[in-house]
């Protein structure tokens, strides 16, 4: 009898192109529980709320319910080798689950990242600053 890892057997050449295909679609993809509006655990709602509290991009980003896909749920574990939902992808690459994602936003890095990818809402073209904000000088 041979012996080979469950996840292995999982992660079919079809499941591996469609998230191949998902992660491409957009230059943020959320792997989550559930969907944006309504998160089915702490940690998809926690990531929805990181990504909101920096400003990405509606029209850049893009969400995944694995609770839809048992096969897509199960495969992407393998396909990024992180055992947990949420996942999140920045312009093609991994950066990590929830926990991750929460140490970059406390640490600053996912600003700078995401800043660097050009995925967040763009700035007023106008000089005057917001309402509450100090103006720039």
């Amino acid at each position: 009898m041979r012996v080979t890892s469950s996840q292995s057997r999982l992660l079919s050449t079809e499941t591996r192109a469609a998230i191949d295909t998902a992660v491409a679609s957009n230059p943020v993809v959320l792997f989550m529980k559930g969907t944006p509006e309504t998160p089915q655990c702490g940690f998809s709602k926690a990531s929805i709320q990181i990504l909101g509290l920096q400003g990405v991009d509606p029209n850049k980003f893009c969400a995944f319910n694995v609770l839809e896909d048992e096969e897509l749920r199960q495969g992407l574990k393998e396909y990024s080798d992180w055992p947990t939902i949420p996942q999140l992808y920045v312009g093609n690459e991994f950066v990590g689950g929830c926990d991750i994602l929460m140490s970059m936003h406390q640490n600053g890095e996912l600003s700078k990242m995401l800043e660097e990818k050009g995925v967040l809402v763009p700035a007023e073209s106008s000089s005057e600053a917001p309402s509450g904000a100090p103006a720039q000088s």
